[in-house]
């Protein structure tokens, strides 16, 4: 009898301890669903149904507010841009603009300036923020950047400037010529005169409006859907073909050489336009009785093969601080020369612009007073053209440099890199 009393009683002690810590485990989780981390503050129960789906799929960096100006929800672009840390909008404006809407319910937005985290070049980031009240006790702030799109607007305004400034030239000078040729009805020397720089003005705007166009097909048109294996030699045929003139007028001799029997996968008119542009260049900044080199040559590379074409002038050269700028949209080194030989400064650009769309690039050697050598690198023929579009993917439309990443490159060693190569063939 004793012995199932004992037996009870442990039962029931043994009952009461694990209902105690039962009731206790159920305190603790309860006490640590409560405790905040850096998960709740994305998924916390107080948002309305619904807003938290509709917040993941904007574009728009995203923060909800509470009542104490804690951070109930931030996407993670919130985060990326630096509007969040530790748990609170770290941006002082932002949050002055979630209290004024909380206390008054008006929708508020203003543009900011913010400085760029990661960097210590001072660069501002353009942001755009509004905030609205979201249910009874939450604020709702958006934000979007604006960086890009403004920079994309300078871009363009800067460009359409240049524009107007270079067409308003030539436009400029035919009115002036022709009103000369009105007064001058009676001279027909002077009217000769006049009618002959009439010529010369109206070509040159032509060529800066085809030059426009051309540019502005490079930049939208993809050159592989129309790609198939283009000889080099027939390219530098081309080139020299089109200069042959200028050449013989200021007795300029026009060589080449290299490699025989190469071929570059590519749009055909894009590549002879660009190579023309670079031999063209040679010829119109050398001085009289030089040379002007053509070479071809085959280099490996990680991804394939690379054939690599350069342009080799005995002309004035470029300073190293013009150097940086050549393959800008307009940018001459000697403006005054540039329009006398008729240049219009889109010619590099549009030699840059081929070359990063055909998955390459184009360099640069250039010592004052020594002359310059431009080398086209594309892939060979052979390589997959898989190589071309990727490489076309991260092309930037940097329309204000004109240089997108990776695809125009500057050195500077004492001689050019092509003066070892073997004698190349004088062509008539």
């Amino acid at each position: 009898m004793d012995v199932n009393a004992a037996v009870a009683a442990a039962a029931a002690i043994a009952g009461v301890l694990t209902g105690v810590i039962a009731m206790l485990a159920f305190r603790w989780s309860e006490r640590e669903q409560k405790r905040p981390t850096r998960t709740s503050l994305h998924t916390d129960p107080v948002l309305p149904p619904g807003v938290d789906t509709v917040l993941s799929v904007l574009r728009s960096s995203a923060v909800v507010l509470d009542e104490a100006d804690a951070v109930v929800k931030a996407s993670s672009a919130a985060y990326a841009l630096g509007l969040v840390r530790g748990g609170k909008l770290a941006v002082e404006p932002m949050l002055q603009m979630a209290r004024d809407t909380r206390r008054d319910g008006e929708i508020r937005q203003v543009e900011l300036d913010l400085p760029r985290r990661g960097t210590g070049r001072g660069e501002a980031l353009a942001v755009s923020a509004r905030v609205a009240p979201l249910g009874s006790r939450l604020v709702l702030l958006l934000v979007e950047d604006l960086t890009e799109a403004r920079r994309i607007e300078a871009v363009r305004r800067d460009f359409v400037a240049n524009v107007s400034h270079e067409l308003k030239t030539p436009v400029g000078a035919l009115s002036l010529l022709s009103e000369a040729v009105m007064d001058a009805a009676d001279d027909p020397e002077a009217v000769e005169r006049f009618a002959g720089r009439m010529q010369i003005e109206a070509t040159r705007l032509t060529n800066l409006v085809q030059e426009l166009i051309d540019l502005s097909r490079v930049q939208n048109d993809d050159p592989l859907e129309d790609a198939e294996p283009v000889r080099v030699d027939e390219l530098v045929a081309e080139a020299i073909d089109r200069c042959r003139h200028q050449a013989g007028t200021k007795q300029i001799t026009m060589a080449a050489g290299g490699t025989a029997d190469l071929q570059i996968w590519g749009n055909r008119g894009q590549l002879a336009a660009a190579l023309g542009n670079l031999v063209e260049n040679a010829v119109n900044y050398s001085p009289a009785r030089t040379r002007v080199g053509i070479a071809a040559r085959k280099v490996p590379a990680p991804g394939g093969d690379l054939i690599e074409v350069a342009v080799t002038d005995q002309g004035i050269g470029i300073s190293e601080k013009d150097r940086e700028r050549i393959f800008e949209r307009f940018y001459r080194v000697d403006p005054a020369r540039s329009r006398h030989t008729g240049g219009t400064g889109l010619g590099l650009a549009i030699v840059k612009h081929v070359a990063a769309s055909h998955g390459g690039e184009v360099t640069v050697w250039s010592s004052e007073g020594q002359g310059s050598t431009f080398t086209l690198r594309l892939p060979e023929a052979g390589v997959a053209r898989d190589r071309a579009t990727d490489h076309t993917s991260g092309l930037a439309d940097d329309v204000d440099t004109g240089q997108p990443d990776g695809t125009t490159t500057v050195t500077s060693p004492t001689t050019s890199p092509y003066e070892s190569l073997s004698a190349p063939e004088v062509l008539p």
